[in-house]
């Protein structure tokens, strides 16, 4: 379900697994949705049926394993209605778009027995998962505080003009649980992300993937306290989402979670870590699929480099669901760092 950059590089990445075949692709966008079956057959030999409605897949009991990489709107709901129907999931982050619908999702992965990963997949990268395993042995100490930045330069989206709704895509679908909007020409397919009608923001779009991992090395799951602050500073335009953005968590046994969401102010490559632990005898940057230790006194003790990409999350996924092995990213955890 959903077959934009997202949808397409997964529907392209799980056919490349041995033994898994796209019988299926949808996207309210017919001519996407067709794209995307184009590029599925180009791998495998074999075309996916296509349809608007991502139901169809639901429907089809061929089908053992539905993905969700639509919207953030549809995130949960799809879900839900995907476990009903007796298919194990594989969502896109953020899980929902909301806590309730989070939770709900939740009992019902539980209530039907399947099993749904969340699209976080720093949680299988080798070097990452190293890196927090060293975190959690006391290679840097007792571990307070974690930071993390995600920056970009992104343009403005300028001011949408209501427009007839363009061939091939249906809006009404596409909205799905959302309240109603007439179609305005800046929403679609990516700028949705900017307006908290369908969207999270940056800190929903890229700061899940940092704040999960801050998280997870600090072995903390709720906050006592948040502090959020920040704006739409760079651009005069319909984006409703900050450019700016500055959070921090403040969790018991006095450990923290900073994240700096920088949207239109891009530095030169390699000039931050993603993310940074900071402990009693050190600290640990992580900078994309690898990590550096240093002591207290800024001396580099240790280095990893490693493979990213997403082939060996979809795997562990297709794994369990093949009995073999654990979730790295069950729903409970995703939900709990989809909630920050």
């Amino acid at each position: 379900m959903g077959a934009g950059g997202r949808g397409t590089a997964l529907a392209k990445s799980f056919s490349k697994i041995p033994g898994v075949q796209i019988g299926f692709i949808a996207d309210p966008d017919f001519n996407r949705a067709t794209n995307a079956a184009g590029e599925v057959e180009k791998i495998s030999g074999k075309a996916p049926k296509i349809d608007k409605d991502f139901r169809k897949i639901l429907d089809d009991k061929d089908i053992d394993v539905f993905v969700c990489a639509a919207c953030n709107h549809w995130h949960a709901p799809s879900t839900i209605l995907a476990v009903k129907a007796g298919k194990h999931t594989y969502v896109e982050k953020p899980c929902s778009h909301n806590p309730r619908e989070g939770e709900i999702m939740v009992e019902a992965a539980a209530k039907y027995n399947k099993l749904v990963q969340m699209g976080n997949q720093r949680r299988t990268w080798p070097k990452i998962r190293e890196a927090i395993d060293l975190v959690h042995k006391g290679e840097i100490g007792e571990t307070h505080l974690a930071q993390s930045w995600y920056l970009n330069s992104r343009p403005s989206i300028g001011k949408g003009i209501e427009k007839p709704v363009p061939a091939g895509l249906d809006f009404d679908l596409w909205q799905g649980p959302a309240p109603r909007k007439a179609y305005k020409d800046n929403y679609l397919h990516y700028n949705w992300h900017w307006f908290w009608h369908w969207g999270n923001g940056e800190l929903g779009n890229n700061g899940i993937h940092m704040i999960d991992v801050c998280r997870w090395g600090l072995g903390v799951e709720f906050p006592t306290s948040v502090h959020s602050s920040g704006g739409r500073y760079m651009y005069k335009d319909d984006q409703e989402t900050p450019d700016t953005h500055m959070v921090e968590f403040n969790f018991n046994q006095g450990k923290h979670i900073q994240w700096l969401g920088l949207s239109c102010n891009r530095l030169p490559e390699g000039n931050t870590p993603d993310i940074l632990f900071v402990g009693s005898k050190g600290t640990l940057a992580i900078k994309g699929s690898g990590y550096i230790v240093y002591d207290s006194k800024g001396k580099e003790t240790k280095k990893a480099t490693g493979d990213g990409g997403e082939i060996e999350h979809l795997t562990n996924f297709i794994s369990a669901v093949r009995g073999n092995g654990k979730l790295n990213s069950p729903i409970p955890e995703g939900h709990k760092s989809t909630l920050l």
